[in-house]
């Protein structure tokens, strides 16, 4: 499992300008004007050594007993409920507050691995800037300046220290494939769950948003032991009105970086939502391999069912690498096809690819089709070799690979798919340049 970091604080210390710096993102609206955030930013960690999800809140005034800062301390709450590790923010520039203080209480009492990170420490001393905040009691106090990045790689490389990485994780149990069934609320998911599992032992229920939490299940299917992974359903931020229920997101996207496969489930009585494009891009974007399952064909009519597959075809074209089936969960029908989708799926996902043969292919590849020109030469492919799975990871070694067009790239990854019939698993193709000793 992914750990969890959630930064929290009062409002204006800079949660925010740290969101975007550990995701390399835009996501958290960044002001000087407290009390901006007021729901729950969550992303990928894209800083440091080790894989994480990281969570931003909006502004923790704990004494608020009304309106939109007790809302805000509601949510707050229960994202450290659920936090691996918290990152407690406070402001060098303001020094310890009183606020500071009672959030530090609560903190202490939640059980919680809390870290003390003094921001706007840019041009202090380090010792200087994090002296009074010892009087919190919650450990060193880290100093960092989030606007310039100063520090915050080694911040987070540091609270992340225990935490194992994601591939160890992934090793732990890989002869047992984990199977994470995710979508939208309210399209079948816990109802496909049962099917395969052959009993109920998640509840469904045509309310949408019953399941809370992920759930892990072990379950044989012809003989061979899985792990089945039902999610919460993610649905857009607009509409996440419970403090659970935003939380959910951040358990479906760690299950879904848990997982070696993912059944991506939609309900054919209902368009393609962007939320559905939101949900696939980040299993395109966790390497997981995938299939994509159309729920309740049985109770659609034909308009429906071409509008199913015209909006898959237009909005999910990016998927083409992801088998299809159009399955009743509620009837037991398409399930086996699943499976056997599953399995093929996981399969090429832990496919080892030896480099004789990836680098017959990519000559193969270069004489159908040679990389366009850059200024007077031609960027020089020479070797292959495989660098990682789930997903497979490919690495072309050459000379001016940094010349190499996205188009050329694409047509690289769909030659090398199907040469080796890696259906159902994203694939990515990595380019190094050799260095030239004569620089």
């Amino acid at each position: 499992m992914l750990p969890i970091v959630v930064i929290v604080g009062r409002p204006n210390v800079g949660k925010s300008t740290l969101f975007n710096r550990l995701t390399r993102s835009r996501d958290a609206i960044v002001h000087d004007q407290p009390g901006i955030t007021r729901d729950r930013h969550y992303g990928k960690g894209k800083v440091g050594r080790k894989a994480y999800l990281v969570v931003d809140t909006g502004g923790f005034e704990p004494v608020a007993t009304e309106g939109i800062y007790h809302e805000m301390a509601r949510q707050t709450r229960q994202a450290v409920d659920e936090a691996d590790i918290v990152l407690f923010m406070v402001d060098a520039r303001a020094g310890l507050t009183a606020q500071d203080r009672i959030i530090g209480d609560e903190l202490r009492k939640s059980g919680r691995r809390v870290h003390v990170v003094v921001n706007k420490a840019e041009g202090m001393q380090p010792e200087n800037a994090a002296a009074e905040f010892h009087e919190l009691a919650l450990g060193d106090p880290l100093t960092i300046a989030a606007a310039h990045g100063e520090n915050v790689t080694d911040l987070i490389d540091l609270v992340l220290a225990d935490s194992p990485d994601a591939e160890e994780q992934r090793e732990d149990d890989s002869k047992q494939p984990r199977i994470a069934v995710v979508g939208r609320p309210n399209v079948g998911k816990s109802t496909l769950v049962n099917a395969l599992i052959g009993e109920e032992r998640v509840i469904v229920f045509d309310q949408p948003g019953t399941t809370r939490d992920s759930i892990y299940m072990d379950f044989e299917w012809d003989g061979r032991p899985y792990t089945l992974i039902d999610t919460a359903g993610m649905r857009k931020r607009g509409r996440m009105e419970e403090a659970a229920e935003i939380f959910s997101v951040v358990k479906t996207m760690q299950a879904i970086a848990d997982a070696n496969v993912v059944v991506l489930v939609l309900d054919a009585k209902q368009e393609i939502s962007e939320q559905d494009a939101h949900i696939a891009g980040f299993i395109l974007e966790a390497g997981r391999a995938l299939v994509l399952a159309v729920n309740k064909w049985e109770a659609a009519d034909s308009h429906q069912r071409d509008r199913i597959k015209g909006h898959i075809d237009r909005k999910l074209n990016f998927l083409s690498f992801a088998r299809l089936h159009f399955i009743s969960a509620l009837a037991g029908q398409g399930i086996g096809a699943v499976m056997k989708s599953v399995d093929a799926a996981y399969a090429a996902a832990m496919s080892k690819l030896p480099t004789p043969k990836l680098t017959r292919a990519l000559i193969e590849a270069i004489a159908q089709q040679h990389p366009p020109r850059a200024g007077y030469g031609r960027p020089k492919l020479r070797y292959a070799h495989q660098g990682g799975s789930n997903p497979p990871r490919i690495i072309i070694h050459g000379t001016q690979l940094q010349h190499v067009p996205d188009s050329y790239r694409r047509y690289l990854e769909r030659f090398f798919r199907e040469a080796f019939k890696l259906q159902g698993t994203p694939l990515k193709v990595e380019l190094k340049t050799g260095r030239n000793p004569y620089v």
